[in-house]
């Protein structure tokens, strides 16, 4: 087996911005993460808006509108017929 193949693993703690605290092992050590199974709205079964540091609110103020808006008429898709 070769010497030095695989990654050096540490002892590390993944910490969620709602305060939750998981311990595992990985590559990198002191993980932060933004939303974990126990905030997230899949697990918890509550909707709820996530917006952390206000960034739609920053992108309307920098580009005027968070609406998506069409350009020009969607092109046609061509089809091949093979008979």
């Amino acid at each position: 087996m070769k010497k030095e193949l695989h990654p050096t693993t540490f002892e590390t703690s993944i910490t969620c911005t709602c305060g939750t605290v998981y311990k595992t092992w990985s590559t990198v050590q002191n993980l932060k993460i933004g939303i974990c199974a126990g905030c997230h709205p899949f697990f918890t079964g509550e909707q709820r808006f996530v917006d952390t540091a206000g960034r739609v609110d920053k992108f309307a103020q920098r580009y005027g509108s968070t609406a998506a808006t069409r350009r020009g008429k969607p092109k046609a898709a061509s089809v091949t017929a093979s008979a």
